[in-house]
C-alpha cells in the first residue's frame, strides 16, 4: 500500500512540474547551464506520453546492455518480467528531458529498493540521439538523468545513493538513422553498482 501512494505522490508531482513546458524545439538553456540543477522540465511541447513514440510496456527495457552494472548481485525481483524493477530504463521524447507517465511507477519502484537497501547505489546514466550537436546531446543527456535523479529524491532516496553521467549519443543502443533507433537511444539507464 506504501508504494501506491508513493507512485500517486509522484504521479502528482509530475503532473504539477510538466504543467509548465517550454514550446521550443530545443532549448538554448541545456547549453548555457542555466537550469542545471532543475532536475525536471521539458525543452519541447512533448508532454506526459500522447500516444506517440515509446512506452514502458512496449519496450520493456532492462538497461542490461553489459554485466559490470552490478545485476549479478541483484535479487530475484530484478529478472521478474512482471515486476517494475525489471525495466532499468526510461525513455523520453525527442529533445525532453520530461517523466513520461509510463516511466512513473519504474522509477518509484527503483526509489522504494534504494530506500530499503541504503547501501546499494546506481548510476543513472543519460543518453541521446545522434541529432543535435554533441554538446547539446551531452546537456541533454545530463538533464534526463537529472530529471530521474529527482524524482528519487523526491521519494526519499539518499543523495550519495546516486551518480549521474551523460554519453550523450556515443553510445547508442541501437544504430540506424530512422525513429525507431532514435526511440531507443533517447533514454536513461539505471545501472546498480556492486554493494
Amino acid at each position: 500500500m506504501k508504494l501506491n501512494n508513493s507512485v500517486l505522490i509522484l504521479a502528482i508531482s509530475t503532473l504539477l512540474l510538466t504543467a509548465c513546458a517550454d514550446t521550443e524545439d530545443k532549448d538554448p538553456s541545456l547549453l548555457d547551464g542555466s537550469q542545471a540543477g532543475t532536475g525536471i522540465g521539458d525543452a519541447s511541447t512533448n508532454g506526459l506520453n500522447n500516444g506517440t513514440g515509446i512506452n514502458g510496456s512496449e519496450m520493456g527495457g532492462s538497461g542490461m546492455y553489459g554485466s559490470g552494472d552490478g545485476a549479478s548481485s541483484l535479487g530475484p525481483e530484478f529478472s521478474d518480467p512482471n515486476n517494475p524493477l525489471s525495466k532499468r530504463t526510461i525513455y523520453f521524447m525527442l529533445d525532453s528531458f520530461q517523466i513520461q507517465q509510463d516511466f512513473v511507477p519504474v522509477i518509484a519502484a527503483h526509489s522504494q529498493y534504494l530506500l530499503a537497501n541504503p547501501s546499494q547505489h546506481i548510476t543513472l546514466e543519460g543518453h541521446g540521439d545522434e541529432r543535435g550537436s554533441r554538446e547539446y546531446n551531452i546537456a541533454l543527456g545530463e538533464q534526463r538523468a537529472k530529471s530521474v535523479a529527482s524524482i528519487m529524491k523526491i521519494q526519499g532516496v539518499s543523495d550519495s545513493q546516486i551518480g549521474i553521467v551523460s554519453y550523450g549519443e556515443e553510445k547508442p543502443a541501437a544504430f540506424g538513422n530512422d525513429e525507431s533507433a532514435w526511440e531507443l537511444n533517447r533514454r536513461v539507464e539505471i545501472n546498480y553498482q556492486g554493494r
